[in-house]
């Protein structure tokens, strides 16, 4: 017999399989794209790389934070992450944050902001098959889409030089939206 929250979005609409295909493709993109923001940050070199390592820092571990926030959604609708790494890698709902050939700080950040866009899409794109049909999977993917919004803002004022109302987190990675998903 089905747990009944997966009963309920069944019943709203919702195909389940469908769901937890777009949650691990997310899982796997946020997990890949921590990785990878992990080289970018350390090839942010020179006085113009020390003016971003901060900010890209915060949006890497609020990515790895997303995937902790993530999985427990994928177990409780009956779902599970595959345990072969590079079968998870290649599914990723984002393409990979790889460095760029130049890795010039600009290159670097048009890197960063490609990422931040793919992510916007991907949690648009769940926030709207979940609206009104799986509030606990709708309110998981809006908190992580604000943060995601957050990101992108940050990579194209610095790429543009035009404002983005970011502000410097309290603490590094605090995910002001999505730490309430979080077990401590």
């Amino acid at each position: 017999m089905p747990r009944k929250n997966i009963e309920l979005i069944e019943k709203a609409g919702i195909d389940v399989d469908k769901l937890l295909d777009m949650l691990v493709r997310a899982a796997a993109a946020e997990f890949t794209t921590y990785y990878y923001y992990t080289i970018l940050r350390n090839h942010a070199a020179g006085l113009e790389g020390e003016a971003i390592k901060e900010i890209v820092e915060d949006a890497r571990i609020e990515d790895r934070n997303h995937f902790e926030a993530l999985v427990p959604r994928i177990y409780e609708l009956g779902g599970q992450l595959t345990n072969d790494i590079k079968e998870f890698a290649s599914i990723a709902g984002c393409m990979d944050a790889k460095l760029p050939d130049n890795p010039t700080i600009e290159n670097i950040l048009k890197v960063l902001l490609d990422a931040e866009r793919c992510a916007v899409q991907v949690y648009t794109e769940i926030t709207n098959y979940t609206r009104g049909k799986d509030p606990r999977t709708y309110d998981l993917a809006l908190a992580i889409l604000h943060e995601e919004i957050e990101h992108e803002a940050w990579f194209e004022e610095l790429l543009t030089g035009k404002p983005s109302g970011h502000f410097r987190r309290r603490t590094p990675g605090e995910s002001p939206y999505v730490s309430k998903f979080l077990k401590t």
